[in-house]
């Protein structure tokens, strides 16, 4: 059962909803202001390691190339 996160378009209000049918989705309004007008956001997602020790977070590195700046994101966890 996914959970989807939505924006309301009229008060900026952010909420989570679990649909556990396709059918959830259709009458969702905000729950602040009771506007149908809504858009789903991109969730971010809830990285963690279970090795007992601190939590293990993301290593970003930033290097010059020819568009400008690029960036490498290594994300921990058990290699390929």
């Amino acid at each position: 059962m996914p959970i989807y996160e939505f924006r309301c378009d009229h008060c900026q209000h952010v909420f989570e909803l679990l649909a556990v049918q396709s059918d959830d989705l259709v009458s969702v309004v905000c729950p602040a202001c009771q506007s149908p007008e809504i858009s789903r956001v991109l969730s971010r997602v809830n990285i963690g390691s279970s090795s007992g020790g601190g939590k293990a977070l993301p290593k970003v590195s930033e290097r010059s190339c020819a568009s400008g700046t690029c960036s490498t994101i290594d994300i921990p966890g058990p290699s390929r």
